[in-house]
């Protein structure tokens, strides 16, 4: 239940589905509520099928690289702190990775799920680096278990909230949805800090 915890809390503070709100409305606004809610639904799914295949085949990627997991570590601790300074700042709009061209070259398009809204949008560096080396911790059987409902509750909520996106937009306005966006982004940086000084410790550890 800790793991389950844990993951649960660090994946949706990394993630920030909060912060896509504003993006998702901006970019469905012409959709009919079926279409929002099929998108929804997508954008979920993509989400868990990323973040899984992240968590059970990250290993490989790592050791065919010849990248430690101390580098990983460091790097994904940088990229999370990175993006908890950017909510924290009012600026998750940009760090998503969408700019205006984007944006139009989106709406002519009639599947937006899988991108931007499921990458990098939502599942990116940060949760792809963070379940790698949270795989390399947590390995045994039950704590898979833990770890995939986890990824899968995860999307679960990304799910609800995008659904419920449009009305969370009108009840929070966008200085509510900047409000929790900085709350997280505080918790974000501490997570990529924490990982930072894991890795150091490790590093000094074995000299």
């Amino acid at each position: 239940m800790e793991i389950f915890i844990y993951l649960f809390f660090a994946l949706f503070s990394v993630l920030n589905p909060i912060g896509t709100v504003p993006i998702f409305v901006g970019l469905t606004q012409h959709d009919s509520k079926s279409e929002r809610s099929r998108i929804s639904f997508w954008t979920a799914i993509d989400v868990f099928i990323i973040l899984i295949i992240s968590f059970f085949v990250g290993q490989y990627v790592l050791s065919f690289f010849g990248i430690t997991i101390n580098a990983l570590r460091i790097t994904g601790g940088i990229i999370i702190a990175s993006s908890g300074f950017s909510l924290l700042n009012g600026k998750f709009n940009k760090n998503k990775g969408i700019n205006k061209k984007v944006e139009q070259e989106i709406q002519i398009r009639n599947d937006i799920a899988l991108t931007p809204l499921a990458m990098p949008m939502l599942a990116g560096p940060g949760s792809i680096s963070l379940l790698i080396a949270y795989y390399q911790e947590h390995h045994t059987t039950p704590e898979m278990l833990s770890s995939s409902f986890a990824i899968l509750a995860v999307s679960v909520v990304i799910y609800l909230i995008l659904r419920s996106a449009h009305y969370l937009s009108k009840i929070l306005g966008t200085s509510g949805i900047v409000a929790i966006s900085r709350i997280v982004g505080f918790l974000t940086i501490a997570i990529g800090v924490q990982y930072i000084i894991s890795s150091v410790l490790s590093i000094v550890r074995g000299i």
